[in-house]
């Protein structure tokens, strides 16, 4: 599938690049590095455009931040969502408390290997760096706690994680599937993203929420006061020395193998001879 997404990307890069100057790739490290180098070899001395990936993730706050394992569980929540993409790009390798814990949980498992991928010493190499910013979408917030999930209910996700998700009831619910409103969250992932990778450009790519009501007439006051809250949020000092707000970012996104099928096609049409 990489391959793929590579050959998609040159189409793209190809037909849009000169008007085209930031470009958003694909929720995988190694597509994504695929599409960043030949992008950094083939056009970006002709083209002077970015490329980056766009992740979305929620921010995770310790239940109890006195406990170590709440505070922990957090930590892990964050790297699960955050760090399975992020970390490879800016870091190299997938984070460690996700090789040790799906690695262990595998092995409880009774399978041979991890059911995470391990990357090459020349994989690793290759994806490291291959970012020129940072996208984040982000909508709400998770208060978390430490719980373990036993091996034998079988793998997945939310097994690996060992841990809740709890919302706090007085948080604003729109009632958009369970976006609570919660501003401050948005200001730490920020936060979190500028000190776990660097401190890289970071473009916000998505947040909002869903229409609450259907209305005929203007009625999404709501909706108002969530934006607000998140825009504040992140014009506080000291994010605003270093956020880059990307107003204008034309995404060619590719989310979904069957997308992926019909670019490929696309790409052997436009070039198949007349």
């Amino acid at each position: 599938m990489a391959s793929y997404f590579q050959d998609y990307a040159d189409l793209c890069f190809e037909a849009f690049g000169d008007r085209v100057k930031h470009w958003i790739t694909f929720s995988d490290p190694r597509a994504h590095a695929q599409a960043w180098h030949s992008y950094d070899s083939r056009w970006r001395s002709r083209q002077g455009g970015l490329v980056g990936i766009s992740l979305n993730c929620d921010w995770g706050e310790p239940l109890d931040i006195s406990d170590p394992r709440d505070v922990e569980a957090a930590e892990r929540y964050l790297q699960f969502c955050l760090g399975w993409f992020a970390n490879p790009i800016y870091a190299g390798d997938y984070p460690q408390v996700m090789k040790d814990r799906v690695g262990r949980k595998s092995m409880e498992q009774d399978l041979d290997l991890s059911r995470l991928p391990a990357f090459s010493r020349q994989e690793k190499s290759y994806i490291k760096g291959t970012s020129d910013f940072l996208g984040l979408g982000h909508f709400t917030t998770r208060y978390i706690t430490e719980r373990n999930h036993p091996s034998r209910q079988g793998p997945s996700y939310q097994n690996d994680r060992d841990l809740v998700e709890l919302v706090d009831p007085n948080w604003l619910d729109p009632g958009s599937q369970h976006l609570c409103s919660v501003p401050w969250g948005f200001r730490r992932l920020l936060h979190f993203a500028q000190t776990q990778y660097g401190n890289p450009p970071i473009y916000v790519t998505e947040n909002g929420a869903a229409q609450k009501l259907h209305c005929t007439q203007l009625c999404d006051e709501w909706r108002i006061q969530y934006l607000k809250g998140y825009i504040n949020e992140m014009l506080k000092e000291p994010l605003l020395d270093h956020m880059r707000l990307a107003s204008e970012t034309v995404v060619p996104t590719v989310c979904a193998l069957c997308v992926l099928i019909a670019a490929l096609l696309l790409t052997l049409l436009l070039r198949s001879p007349r």
